[in-house]
């Protein structure tokens, strides 16, 4: 009986960290997703602006 109760605390610990892991790859998927969204928030504002700006210093030669 004694091999049994350490072999079913050992398979709830092995669960626990299992959900634990993947709670944390799921918020590392968040926070990637709302990285991503920030950017492309940015670059959509910042498009009327385009890419022939003029340079504030002239330069050099």
């Amino acid at each position: 009986m004694h091999e049994y109760a350490l072999h079913e605390i050992r398979s709830a610990e092995l669960l626990r960290r299992a959900e634990q892991e993947r709670l944390a790859r799921e918020i590392l998927r968040g926070r990637r997703a709302a990285r991503r969204e920030a950017v492309r928030r940015a670059a959509d504002g910042e498009s009327h602006t385009g890419r022939t700006r003029r340079l504030r210093f002239p330069r050099t030669a």
